[in-house]
């Protein structure tokens, strides 16, 4: 089996692939980039491609897609209070700009 051959995925590993690569590519992530995160992502929670038979499942975890979140906001929480109050400020001051 060639490297990249989706064939041992099941259908639900796939349909959580193409989920993860959708909201990935909303966020703005290249397509081909969104794809190798989503199956490492799948990868990651489910050991990979499954096949049928007694004995043979392993149980899911899913904090490879909790972690994400937990990760961002570490640089914002380092600036003081009033600096990102001020950010936040010109944020919406421009949003209000562009749709105005």
């Amino acid at each position: 089996m060639p490297r990249g051959d989706k064939s041992a995925y099941t259908g639900k590993q796939t349909r959580q692939a193409e989920h993860i690569e959708e909201s990935y590519e909303k966020r703005g992530v290249s397509e081909g980039e969104a794809e190798r995160r989503a199956w490492a992502t799948v990868n990651k929670e489910t050991g990979g491609g499954k096949r049928s038979g007694s004995g043979r499942g392993k149980p899911v975890n899913t904090a490879p897609s909790r972690k994400g979140g937990k990760l961002g906001g570490k640089a914002a929480a380092s600036r003081p209070a009033s600096a990102r109050s001020a950010s936040a400020k010109k944020a919406a001051a421009t949003r209000k700009r562009k749709a105005g």
